[in-house]
């Protein structure tokens, strides 16, 4: 009796994993076979990247500031340890 429970529940395991690993197979490929379709029918349009970004006009003033509060913080930062 007890050896026809464990042949049952190992018969039950295998089915089940079976089944995991076969959707998730499926899934892989549909998911492959549909991100190849989208990148040949709907292809990104390429844009244009400048070289360089230009700065702001006041990008300079900001940064200057920017330096300045990242020092404060981090003195009192190291103070307080």
């Amino acid at each position: 009796m007890q050896g026809n429970i464990m042949a049952q529940g190992v018969e039950l395991m295998v089915f089940g994993m079976g089944t995991v690993v076969a959707f998730l197979a499926l899934l892989v490929v549909a998911t492959t076979v549909m991100s190849s379709l989208v990148g040949r029918y709907f292809p990104e349009p390429h844009k244009p990247s400048p070289s360089r970004p230009q700065p702001a006009p006041g990008a300079v003033q900001d940064d200057a500031e920017l330096v300045a509060a990242i020092s404060a913080a981090l003195h009192q930062h190291r103070r307080k340890k």
